[in-house]
């Protein structure tokens, strides 16, 4: 599963599939400590994923690469969120 990946303010990523859906985001806090928080059906798609203690933002997201058998994209500008359905 490739995901997107765009930094949405100084200690924080935000990842997306890539129908738009939010798959969570990645946190540096503190300083030099990189946390994954999943939401939504990222959930459970990563089961058994390592998601604390990453010294880097691309350990963080090697692991997600690891996990899921996709890639990360770093992108920028805004992220057209998932279509609303009836």
């Amino acid at each position: 599963m490739d995901i997107i990946v765009k930094q949405s303010n100084s200690t924080t990523w935000v990842m997306i599939d890539l129908l738009g859906r939010p798959m969570g985001e990645v946190v540096e806090q503190p300083k030099g400590e990189f946390t994954i928080a999943p939401c939504g059906s990222a959930i459970g798609t990563t089961s058994g994923l390592k998601l604390s203690s990453f010294s880097s933002l691309d350990a963080a997201l090697a692991e997600v690469e690891r996990h899921t058998r996709g890639r990360c994209r770093m992108v920028s500008g805004a992220i057209a969120p998932a279509s609303e359905e009836p």
